[in-house]
């Protein structure tokens, strides 16, 4: 990306990420509260090889998208690190402590961590990191394997945007398990 096409690209970047997180949202009917978690890899955004090309600008097109959706539906973002980080996340502090989430101890960094974890760590308010959570929603842009950090039961969502730039987007929503046997019975799925 270059010159006034990047510019451009970075635009349709942000509207899209916004998007979809808007679609997923809606379809999950998360409460204000609950947990997004999202997977990026900005090279694969740009059209690169997964941790090959970490890119700030695609990374602050990212957030600048998520950020609005997030804060009006009054969620927590949780951000993956990537794998030199064992998929840790950056969540507020306020997110780590309402579900008692064990702070670790890392500075994510562009080529250790990922650009979108990097700059999370910079914008959100009072920003710790977490080795593990149990989101009830989620967004992966470009194949960065989410699934580790979704409660047991995952949906597919599918929104109108397949993409965010070149990277592959999945999205799912997760909802209670069923238990019981042939007795038991159970109403219709709530989106929880």
């Amino acid at each position: 990306m270059s010159g006034s096409r990047e510019g451009m690209a970075l635009g349709a970047i942000r509207q899209d990420t916004g998007q979809a997180a808007r679609q997923l949202l809606a379809a999950a009917r998360l409460r204000p509260g609950e947990i997004l978690v999202v997977g990026c890899s900005t090279s694969e955004i740009r059209g690169e090889r997964i941790g090959s090309a970490s890119s700030r600008e695609v990374a602050e097109a990212v957030y600048a998208g998520l950020e609005p959706v997030v804060k009006e539906h009054g969620v927590f973002l949780a951000v993956q690190c990537c794998e030199h980080l064992n998929r840790a996340l950056v969540v507020e502090r306020a997110c780590a402590e309402r579900y008692g989430l064990e702070i670790v101890w890392v500075l994510p960094q562009l080529k250790a961590g990922g650009a979108l974890a990097a700059l999370a760590m910079e914008r959100m308010g009072d920003p710790v990191v977490v080795e593990t959570i149990a989101a009830h929603a989620g967004m992966d842009m470009g194949d960065t394997f989410i699934g580790m950090h979704l409660r047991r039961v995952a949906v597919p969502v599918r929104g109108d945007i397949g993409c965010i730039g070149q990277a592959h987007l999945t999205m799912a929503r997760t909802r209670p398990r069923y238990i019981g046997g042939e007795r038991a019975r159970h109403g219709p799925d709530q989106g929880k």
